[in-house]
């Protein structure tokens, strides 16, 4: 690393082995220095904003003090390297490694099936290796709480828990009430006479390993004697633009602060690093003083608790419970309010690296910490050169008010918690998209003082936070309110006041102005409730009836089907195998494309995306760019040797850019942050053009508007008759892929024949193979792709790879000939690749008293973006599938591909049927609503009853259907479960629950026959199936994304070839072994491809045996004509989590400008490990994506009754996704009317 004369050496242990940094850089993370410096490529880069976790390590230190070591997980995307001083690293690969032992956390989530991609397992590992550390034998909150910071997109999280809890000391089998009773127990199930027997786990604990905690490594002893070494001094480490210091006393600290007040106090680098990674800014000095023993404390008093402002957010959670355990309830209401909120906020990593005092003092708007320690009268210390003081953190220190700041030469010392008293009330509440690790949509921290023994109010503090660019104090309103009765009038005019006092402009960042003025005063009202309740424990007279809560939902226990008991027992076809790479996804081991070693003289690209809509090209400036160090070529549309504009797909924007995020130009460097610094200097003018097509609406009021494809149509039955009703609406927006491993391409030249190699995680290596071809002019023979495994891919992995493949490839070809690794940062992988299709649905429905539908006349608009990409065949599937499993007599569709200034969207799990069903499913709910009749009685209604033709002339028979929902609803016990959740909501009236159960008819196979075939070239049977040593090699053209392919592939050749699968090895695949093959997307990947590895035995080899090791027959291609593979059931251990792949709940945003708002991964509120509903999803690739629809009609359901108790008969439509603030606005009540009336009227 480049570096600045008197640069300290930088000492640390990274798995046991010292590490000795001579050059540290402080602008060099731990994430890039182990991947690129000391190759430990087991920690993976996924969203390098700290919000996933697959990059999570253990970091050790010695507590000289206390003499403990302190373990804990830690995000290496935040870690400067320059913090580590003194620290010991452990990564996945020093938890175990199959070249020595695997450990038994890596042993049981592979063997518990808690993978499928496997790019988000090693920072799983770490995580309950952490925990384990700390807590030999966790409990199974500890477990999920550990994962809390771990995003997985694959297995749906079910599994790894269970791979967790597998640690717990205490039974995790499943109790009904208490009773010590299992579920599955016959007396237990409504569906006891069910003939098939079940299986309840799908791994043999007895298999594991023993975990004994003693046999961890120890914590190098040479960094105990540098922790107790009585003569530390400062350390400085000198980067290339930036300097590091660390001070070792406070009086060192204050010194460096006096000196350089605007450098930045680095402890956990959770909000600096963010800030200089995505806010631009540049600091030439950082002073870290962590490990100050000034600044890691807890001192208790008869007044209150002070804590230290060095303390970690998990060490302040833990001192908190100690107080709290000690300390009367009464006393201690500020910090249980701080508990709560402590638990869910950010992921144990972030909590583990982030300190109170960073978080006191950077007071971001969206603070849950610093609402509830205004309200419970909290006080800073600060100490400078000068001395000591104390400010209040109150209304003006939150609002950033200049009186109330600190001193440029002023440090947090620590922060003052006073202990609350008997009629003091403190509490903090908070509303977000998911649990925990999201940022409020609205939060508050509300105190209350009464004077002894009234409900008179003495002292009243409110604090809100992300309604403004600070967290606000509603201090008039409350002002006003002192002296009054806590009642029901001081609700309504407090109401009032803060709607007045509080004022979010219309234009206000982040949209959402009504909600969040609703959720204002809902917040109030919870608040006036809870002390309400409080006050009847203390005032006699005061009654108010015991608040309910929603009890959390009971952990559930899936069934499986056993194996046949008189299947062959080494037939391995149905087994729960565990996944072929899976002890390789756990102990780091499987080789990603961004693992592969580096190559001679590689380069490394950046993209320059266009920053317009819609706009002409006035010039590109690159003379500043190439005049960088490091910088070797810039690339533009001039550039490409072949076709710039491949099927309507364009390369690189040449004159004009169509949307923003649209790749205008690249940069090669040799080192990816060179590139990266060059992108910036690049000058582009441009000249806006009209019109800018965004939405779908603007699209049909553009009388130029253009559709991406042709208009696809469908009709069946006689001609329509004439529609009474007006046209209903139903919208269903778009969603984002995020698939762990961003698009990520290694591109290598040949020196001969022009040819060139592609290593990458793609669906569909042949389209890639094209797309390279064509833009470099040159036969595709030429072009080699391979794949061994992708890091996920939803559909987002068929066809961009082609495009960014196509980039990468130019720049090669391009005077320079060397290699380049050209991977996405996760904000331009979000911005470019876009996602779903979101879509407008138009209906007219026809239909009798009795429920029966008549005729419908069905309209979807789709919003195809700037170029064609996957939209053609998205429409085709949206149009043919759009009757669902129902038998509409008279039925019309109409499929309109719209063309708009946003990137191209593609392919994503379920391919437009999830779309098509929410507005079927819609307009079957609205024509229960009408009749009075339940949805579930509709449904059954017009269920398809008799074999007969769908619209597309496919000859379908329904007795399958009808007696899957017949069993659904029996096994369910739905209809006592309607009634109990009935009952539910007639005595709750703040809080509702809905039921509901969608039918599905999911046809597998494309529209082309083309697509529905599989090419096996010479399956494994390169040249010769069966080697000489009688080992086999098979190869096929379908592509490992994390759903078992390759495992079942080899389950199915034992099968046939009567052989152990240990016999069978499969490698890759590749353009060279396998032409032409089609893409592995649709649930088909196994059919095709296991039933062409199923017939090839029989027809072309040779049975294994000694025998066959003198044959050499000739290897031939063969074509599986069926899509499908009746006969032949391979098992899927890692069932797909399409059921929460849904997503309900999330939103995607962009401005009217057609800039997209969601590209960092915190922006997006993927599930995560605490969302209850994780705990019940289950399905099979594309077929249950459309399962997950079943939460939004369920919440529909629950929605209609809080409307119907509030005398909103009407039916309503409920759009995808259900945001917080549609199902909030949607259930109108006093809050909603007295913000839309301009705060008028009472509560």
């Amino acid at each position: 690393m480049p570096s600045l004369p008197n640069s300290d050496e930088l000492i640390f242990f990274v798995n046991g082995r010292k590490v000795t940094e001579k050059k540290a850089d402080p602008e060099a993370n731990l994430l890039f220095y182990l991947r690129k410096v000391l190759r430990l490529t087991g920690t993976k880069y996924a969203c390098g904003e700290g919000g996933c976790g697959a990059c999570t390590v253990m970091v050790s230190r010695y507590n000289a003090k206390t003499k403990t070591i302190h373990h804990f997980p830690a995000t290496t995307c935040l870690v400067p390297i320059c913090s580590l001083h003194g620290a010991a690293v452990t990564t996945v690969e020093g938890v175990g490694s199959i070249k020595t032992r695997i450990h038994p956390v890596q042993e049981r989530l592979a063997k518990c099936h808690g993978m499928q991609c496997g790019f988000c397992s090693p920072g799983m590992v770490m995580s309950i290796y952490t925990l384990l550390r700390n807590h030999p034998e966790p409990t199974p909150e500890q477990i999920t709480e550990a994962l809390g910071g771990n995003l997985c997109r694959c297995t749906g999280y079910r599994p790894i828990v269970e791979s967790g809890k597998t640690f717990c000391a205490e039974s995790t089998v499943c109790q009904v009430k208490g009773s010590g009773k299992c579920c599955l127990d016959p007396e237990e199930r409504s569906f006891a006479n069910r003939q098939e027997k079940i299986c309840t786990k799908l791994y043999n604990e007895d298999e594991f390993q023993p975990f004994d905690p003693s046999q961890e490594p120890i914590f190098p002893p040479e960094l105990i004697r540098m922790a107790e070494d009585p003569n530390k001094r400062k350390l400085t480490f000198q980067g290339e633009r930036t300097t590091w210091i660390s001070p070792v006393t406070l009086n060192n600290l204050l010194e460096l602060r006096t000196n350089f007040p605007k450098a930045p106090l680095v402890m956990g680098n959770t909000a600096v690093g963010p800030s200089i990674k995505f806010g631009n800014e540049f600091h030439p000095v950082f002073i870290s003083p962590l490990g100050l023993p000034e600044l890691h404390f807890v001192n208790t008093t008869d007044a209150g608790v002070t804590i230290g402002a060095g303390y970690s957010l998990a060490q302040l959670n833990d001192a908190l419970c100690l107080i709290i355990s000690e300390q009367p309830k009464e006393k201690t209401k500020t910090c249980r309010a701080l508990l709560k909120h402590l638990r869910t906020l950010a992921g144990a990593q972030i909590r583990n690296m982030a300190t109170l005092g960073g978080h006191v003092v950077s007071r971001p708007n969206y603070s849950d910490l610093n609402p509830i320690l205004a309200a419970g009268n909290a006080t800073i210390n600060l100490i400078s050169k000068d001395g000591q003081r104390q400010i209040l953190l109150n209304g003006p220190f939150l609002e950033r008010s200049p009186e109330a700041n600190l001193k440029s030469e002023e440090i947090v010392l620590s922060v003052s918690i006073p202990y609350s008293t008997q009629w003091h009330f403190v509490s903090g509440l908070r509303l977000a998209q998911r649990q925990e690790n999201a940022f409020a949509i609205v939060n508050a921290g509300m105190s209350v003082k009464f004077e002894d023994g009234t409900n008179i109010i003495k002292e009243l503090q409110m604090f809100y936070g992300s309604v403004g660019p600070t967290i606000v104090s509603a201090s008039q309103s409350c002002k006003q309110l002192v002296g009054r009765q806590w009642d029901d009038q001081m609700l309504t005019d407090a109401c009032r006041w803060v709607l007045d006092e509080i004022y979010i402009p219309p234009a206000a960042k982040g949209g959402m102005v009504e909600y969040k003025r609703t959720l204002i005063i809902s917040l109030l009202f919870k608040f006036y409730l809870k002390v309400r309740q409080g006050l009847n424990k203390m005032v006699t007279g005061f009654l108010l009836g015991p608040e309910k809560e929603v009890s959390e939902i009971e952990d559930s226990t899936f069934n499986h089907l056993c194996v046949d008991p008189y299947q062959h027992p080494q037939d391995p076809v149905g087994h729960p195998v565990m996944h072929q790479s899976a002890i390789k996804h756990a102990t780091g081991e499987a080789v990603f494309i961004d693992d592969m070693p580096p190559i001679n003289q590689e380069l490394f690209l950046a993209i320059v995306t266009s920053t317009r809509a819609h706009a002409k090209i006035i010039s590109i400036d690159i003379s500043e760019a190439l005049a960088l160090p490091g910088v070797v070529d810039v690339i533009t549309a001039e550039d490409v040797p072949g076709d710039n504009n491949h099927h309507r797909e364009i390369i690189y924007a040449q004159n004009e850019v169509i949307c923003v995020g649209q790749i205008v130009c690249t940069v090669a460097a040799d080192t990816y942050a060179h590139a990266k610094e060059a992108a910036k200097k690049l000058k582009i003018t441009y000249e806006d053009i009209e019109p800018k097509i965004i939405t779908i609406e603007s699209h049909r009021a553009c009388q130029h508007g253009e559709m991406v494809v042709v208009i696809k149509n469908m009709k069946s039955g006689v001609k329509l008759p004439r529609f009474e009703s007006q046209l209903c609406e139903v919208h269903v927006e778009g969603q984002e892929h995020f698939y762990m491993e961003t698009q990520t391409i290694l591109a290598i030249p040949k020196r001969e024949d022009k040819k060139m190699v592609l290593h990458l995680g793609t669906q569909f290596p042949t389209h890639v193979q094209e797309y390279v071809a064509a833009t470099l002019n040159v036969p595709r023979s030429r072009i080699a792709c391979h794949v061994k495994r992708a890091g996920g891919a939803f559909g987002g992995k068929v066809t961009k790879p082609a495009l960014l493949g196509a980039v990468s490839a130019v720049i090669t070809s391009h005077g320079t000939g060397r290699p380049i690794r050209f991977i996405l940062e996760r904000g331009d992988d979000m911005l470019i690749t876009a996602g779903r299709h979101p879509l407008l649905g138009k209906y007219k429905i026809g239909f009798m008293n009795n429920g029966v539908i008549k005729a419908a006349d069905v309209e979807y608009y789709v919003t195809g973006g700037c170029t064609p990409d996957e939209s053609e065949l998205v429409l085709e599937f949206i149009v043919l599938k759009s009757e669902n499993a129902y038998y509409i007599p008279n039925f019309r569709c109409h499929g309109r591909p719209c063309k708009t200034n946003l990137p191209s969207n593609t392919a994503f799990r379920g391919f437009g049927f999830p779309q098509a069903m929410v507005v079927v499913e819609a307009y079957i709910t609205a024509v229960a609503s009408q009749c009075n009749l339940l949805p579930e009685e509709v449904k059954e209604i017009n269920m398809l009853k008799r074999i007969s033709k769908t619209a597309y002339k496919q000859t379908f028979n329904p007795e399958p259907l009808r007696r899957c929902w017949k069993e659904c609803l029996e096994k369910s016990s739905f209809h006592a479960r309607k009634l109990a959740a009935e009952e539910f909501n007639q005595k709750n009236y703040w809080k509702k629950r809905g039921l509901a159960v969608v039918p599905m008819k999911f046809t597998i196979g494309m529209p082309m026959a083309y697509y529905n075939q599989v090419s096996l070239g010479e399956v494994s049977f390169h040249p010769n199936p069966i080697y000489l040593d009688g080992s086999v090699l098979v190869t096929h053209g379908g592509c490992e994304l994390g759903q078992g392919l390759h495992t079942k592939t080899i389950q199915v050749a034992s099968r046939e070839l009567n052989i152990p699968q240990s016999y069978i090895h499969l490698s890759e695949t590749s353009t060279v072994t396998v032409p032409n093959a089609v893409f592995t997307a649709g649930s088909m990947g196994t059919d095709i491809n296991g039933k062409a590895v199923q017939l090839l035995p029989s027809q072309f080899c040779p049975k294994w045996g000694t025998r066959s090791l003198h044959s050499h027959p000739s290897s031939l291609p063969l074509r599986s004509p069926s899509p499908s593979s009746p006969h032949l059931p391979p098992y899927l251990p890692q069932n797909n989590p399409a059921f929460i792949c849904f997503e309900p709940l999330s939103e995607c945003v962009w401005v009217c400008v057609g800039v997209y708002v969601c590209i960092h991964q915190l922006a997006l509120k993927d599930p995560c490990i605490s969302d209850s509903l994780l705990h019940f999803s289950q399905g099979l690739g594309e077929a249950g994506m459309f399962m997950g629809s079943s939460v939004l009609f369920a919440i529909y359901d629950a929605v209609a009754a809080a409307r119907r108790e509030r005398g909103l008969t009407k039916t309503f439509t409920l759009s995808s996704p259900a945001t917080p603030e549609v199902i909030r606005m949607t259930c109108a009540d006093q809050f909603t009317d007295m913000v839309r009336s301009g705060g008028q009227g009472s509560i």
